[in-house]
């Protein structure tokens, strides 16, 4: 009689069927609305001009842009696919638009979603208000949505998206070798990913983090999130 074949894990239930569906997501900082290119056109091509070398494009698939109706017409397209499904990023304190990110690869048949197509404006970077968006996202996808995987993918060159990965508790899973052709150059994938089971301790590092007791009056963080998801990771097997 032959040995019985290993055909992987038999799930007592499968992933629920559902799909993300532009719903605002609210934080302390910030907020996200399912992207709108003729409304937020206009906010999102004065927060991206602000960096005047490009910098910000240098790794993305799309831009730089021209013209605020140049960006309005590439974001319209992408919009109208649906997946990816697109949300501006608006800060509490300004109002106005000043970056985007995206679900997209979105298969809610096997629970799995990514997060990409991340372009901050520079009055965004490195903030606490960029940090909740990304985490307002993460938590959508996996409490919300219920989805068992979730990924994010970059340039292997594009050192601050890796590292922004590995502080936003993703782990590294591999390479893909001449993966894309982006802009006319190779490009090698690097992948990350974050699973259902590894979820509820990042969620308990991001909300110590977010906590205003880990900030000190001059808005200073008191524990590093870098610190928080390292020490969850290690209490995690893979």
């Amino acid at each position: 009689m032959a040995e019985p074949r290993e055909l992987g894990e038999k799930l007592e239930s499968l992933p629920p069927n559902v799909r993300p569906d532009g719903r605002m997501l609210f934080g302390r900082h910030v907020s996200l609305e399912r992207l709108d290119p003729k409304r937020h056109g206009r906010q999102l091509f004065t927060a991206f001009s602000a960096d005047e070398e490009g910098a910000i494009w240098e790794y993305s698939t799309i831009g730089p842009f021209q013209s605020e109706a140049e960006l309005i017409e590439r974001y319209g397209a992408l919009c109208a696919r649906g997946n990816p499904l697109f949300y501006a990023i608006v800060p509490g304190d300004s109002r106005k638009a000043e970056g985007v990110a995206a679900f997209l690869n979105i298969a809610p048949g096997h629970g799995s979603i990514e997060i990409g197509y991340i372009v901050l404006g520079p009055a965004l970077q490195n903030t606490t208000t960029a940090t909740e968006a990304l985490f307002l996202m993460m938590r959508h996808a996996m409490d919300d949505l219920g989805n068992r995987r979730l990924e994010w993918k970059c340039n292997t060159l594009n050192k601050a998206s890796r590292t922004a990965a590995e502080r936003l508790g993703f782990a590294y899973e591999g390479t893909f070798l001449q993966h894309m052709v982006v802009k006319g150059r190779s490009r090698d994938t690097a992948w990350y990913s974050l699973l259902d089971g590894e979820w509820p301790p990042m969620r308990a590092a991001f909300l110590e983090w977010l906590d205003e007791k880990n900030f000190n009056h001059d808005r200073s963080q008191k524990k590093r999130l870098s610190a928080l998801t390292k020490k969850a990771r290690r209490t995690m097997k893979r």
